[in-house]
C-alpha cells in the first residue's frame, strides 16, 4: 500500500470515528481514539457492506462505510460495557 493510500486511509477513519462520536455519545473520542475507532469502523462498514454485494467508490463512499462501520463499532463497545 502506498503512503499516499494509507494517509487518505488514516484521515477517512479519524473523520469518521469523530462523525460517529459525534453521533452516538455527543463528543469525539480524543484524535488517536477517533482514528482506532474509525479505523476499526471502515474494517467492519466494509465487510458488513461486502456481505450485502455493495460497494463504495470514491471519498463520498468509503467515508459513509466507515461512518456506518464506526457507528456499529462504538454500539458493540457500549452494549460490552453494560
Amino acid at each position: 500500500m502506498p503512503i499516499a493510500h494509507l494517509i487518505v486511509f488514516l484521515v477517512i477513519g479519524g473523520l469518521a470515528g469523530w462523525c460517529a462520536g459525534l453521533i452516538s455519545k455527543g463528543s469525539g473520542f480524543g484524535v488517536a481514539g477517533n482514528v482506532i475507532v474509525g479505523i476499526i469502523g471502515a474494517v467492519i462498514g466494509g465487510f458488513c457492506f461486502g456481505l450485502l454485494g455493495i460497494a463504495a467508490f470514491g471519498f463520498i463512499g468509503r467515508f459513509i462505510f466507515a461512518v456506518a462501520g464506526a457507528l456499529v463499532f462504538t454500539w458493540l463497545l457500549g452494549f460490552i460495557k453494560r
